[in-house]
């Protein structure tokens, strides 16, 4: 039997998933009765949203000029934010299906999929998929494929995934284009695993492709990074319904359960080998993702049952972590709201996936502060040594009398959008301290720009002003290029003389005073007024560049005084003001935690 190993790549929205529930239909993996819309999406916020967040793979046999034919394809997810699950599902593959939509043609993940696709040596088939929709324009797109992305316009294979017109062609050319799994180099056995998800009966699932040798049931496999042993208790394929096997050979893809713990103890990237003739040397495994906007979590319940609901909350994150091992957490203190989590993301949809299912799945009630990128400071250390340092929350910077300089990430986004939008979006993305780095001629209607941008001006409302000002058109994809230099400072907040740790953030010199300025006044509208006057403040350094004053209450003192002399008033009012002064000295200001949620939406 001839063995395939495809993923199918694309833009967001363009039919991956449709797709794949046509080619499982095609090669009746499921009869019609069984086939739903999105049957690889088994998360309900995959479903809901219409979105695929984990990659999933799945074993379909095919008969093509009497020959049989094993597939092993692999639908990605498409948004830029889960970029490290597709790179990993091609590092398993020998091919790659493009799918681009006949409608909306080549845009920017695209492009980003398609060189992924071509840095790992894989045979690309391009796929123009929606031709049943009105607005479709294969030919043109076909054109749009080859100017951008070097792919032969004669190579695409016209599909509609929704009625299934060209299906059976394309199964024809992922049988013949696609080159079979590489010859075995060694006759010692080496499976790469390329995904692993937390099942809470069977423990860790491991998600392998053998390039090397074979596994069997009951094998002593051995993890060549981590050093660890188990035995094989299951393998098996999903078809897509999980159909166990006794053993698999050399290209195929399959699922490995080993009585595997918790997922500390396995890497993605790893490679397994049998424990009592190991290989060599381990496969080619994967860069570990990096994290790049960093928010903090707090149960939002009152100050009695704080203490439980960081309890449950360690517990749901420890247990979502098990499922996807590309966040990070560490527990962190603030005064203004008790104990709780600063998570890691590789972009601001993976922080939104993550906080809808700590909320869904486990019920929680969560404080999420805003997002910010990790900075690196330079600071001098003993000795006049100088030594860099990450800092993931404005609070951990050090006093700015030792830093040197603090580096931001930068970095290279590409936009794709009709040419009429482009005065607008360079002026977004000038306003941002965006440098403009080229432009692209794509098709009749549309161009593409790439700029070099900070992440931290991108994170905000960057993605939802492009999309308002291209009405919908325009897309994005970035990618961080490097850590840079640049005339940054603290901004510390003072209340009532007093700075508030949790209120701190980093910003860009020129942008302070406007940042600040913005923070005080939703501030002052949040924090109520008290017997005195409260001075709010943000300072960089010791120099205060924004104030706003809450005013005190005042009572009448001079009410009972009708007529008379003015001296008997102003004995009293300079009587009052002693009083509101001694109370300014000992009386501390209520901060509500609304004020700390207000300043810290995400909308600032």
């Amino acid at each position: 039997m001839q063995i395939r190993n495809f993923s199918i790549i694309a833009h967001i929205d363009h039919g991956k998933s449709t797709l794949a529930d046509r080619l499982l239909q095609q090669t009746h993996a499921v009869s019609d009765r069984e086939a739903k819309e999105q049957l690889l999406d088994s998360m309900d916020l995959e479903r809901e949203r219409g979105i695929t967040i984990k990659a999933s793979a799945v074993t379909v046999e095919f008969e093509h000029n009497g020959e049989r034919y094993m597939l092993n394809f692999i639908d990605t997810p498409g948004h830029v934010d889960f970029g490290y699950e597709v790179s990993r599902a091609l590092k398993a593959c020998e091919g790659a299906l493009l799918i681009v939509d006949a409608s909306q043609g080549v845009e920017a993940q695209t492009v980003v999929n398609t060189y992924l696709a071509v840095e790992q040596d894989l045979e690309i088939i391009p796929v123009l998929n929606k031709i049943d929709l009105p607005a479709a324009r294969p030919e043109e797109i076909a054109e749009e494929v080859e100017q951008v992305l070097g792919l032969s316009a004669e190579d695409c294979i016209a599909v509609s995934a929704k009625t299934g017109a060209g299906i059976g062609e394309l199964l024809e050319a992922i049988c013949e284009r696609l080159p079979g799994p590489r010859a075995a180099t060694t006759d010692k056995t080496r499976a790469l695993i390329f995904d692993a998800v937390y099942d809470d009966y069977r423990g860790v699932v491991l998600y392998v492709r053998v390039f090397d040798g074979s596994l069997r049931v009951g094998d002593k496999i051995r993890m060549m990074q981590m050093g660890r042993t188990f035995h094989v208790t299951e393998l098996g394929k999903y078809t897509p319904k999980p159909t166990k096997v006794q053993g698999v050979g050399v290209g195929e893809t399959c699922y490995l359960i080993a009585a595997i713990k918790n997922l500390g103890e396995v890497r993605v990237g790893d490679t397994i080998t049998i424990d009592h003739d190991p290989a060599d040397e381990p496969l080619e495994g994967y860069e570990p993702p990096r994290q790049m906007v960093f928010c903090d979590f707090y149960p939002a319940t009152s100050s009695e049952k704080k203490s439980a609901g960081f309890e449950e909350m360690r517990d749901a994150i420890g247990k979502l972590a098990l499922n996807d091992s590309s966040f990070t957490f560490q527990a962190v203190h603030s005064d203004a709201l008790g104990f709780g989590f600063r998570c890691g993301f590789l972009g601001l949809l993976h922080m939104d996936i993550i906080q809808e299912r700590l909320e869904r799945e486990f019920g929680l009630e969560l404080v999420q502060t805003a997002p910010t990128v990790s900075y690196r400071a330079v600071v001098r250390g003993k000795g006049g040594v100088h030594e860099e340092i990450e800092v993931h929350n404005p609070a951990d910077l050090p006093d700015m009398g030792s830093v040197i300089e603090i580096r931001e990430p930068v970095c290279k986004v590409e936009i794709m959008l009709p040419k009429e939008n482009i005065g607008d979006i360079i002026k977004l993305c000038i306003d941002r301290r965006g440098i403009f780095k080229g432009q692209m001629f794509v098709s009749e209607g549309r161009e593409m720009l790439t700029f070099e941008m900070p992440l931290a001006e991108l994170i905000y409302d960057f993605y939802d002003k492009l999309k308002g000002m291209t009405s919908g058109y325009g897309t994005m994809d970035y990618e961080v290029v490097e850590f840079r230099a640049e005339d940054l400072v603290k901004v510390d907040i003072l209340i009532n003389g007093e700075p508030v740790e949790a209120l701190s953030l980093i910003t860009h010199r020129d942008k302070a005073e406007q940042r600040g300025r913005k923070l005080l006044i939703k501030l002052r509208r949040q924090i109520d007024r008290h017997q005195f006057e409260i001075p709010l403040q943000a300072v960089i350094g010791g120099k205060i560049i924004a104030r706003e004053t809450i005013k005190g209450y005042r009572k009448d003192v001079t009410a009972k005084c009708y007529g008379g002399d003015m001296t008997r008033k102003r004995k009293l009012l300079e009587k009052q003001k002693k009083g509101k002064q001694r109370m300014k000295s000992v009386g501390s200001v209520n901060i509500p935690q609304e004020a700390f949620m207000a300043v810290l939406d995400t909308g600032e």
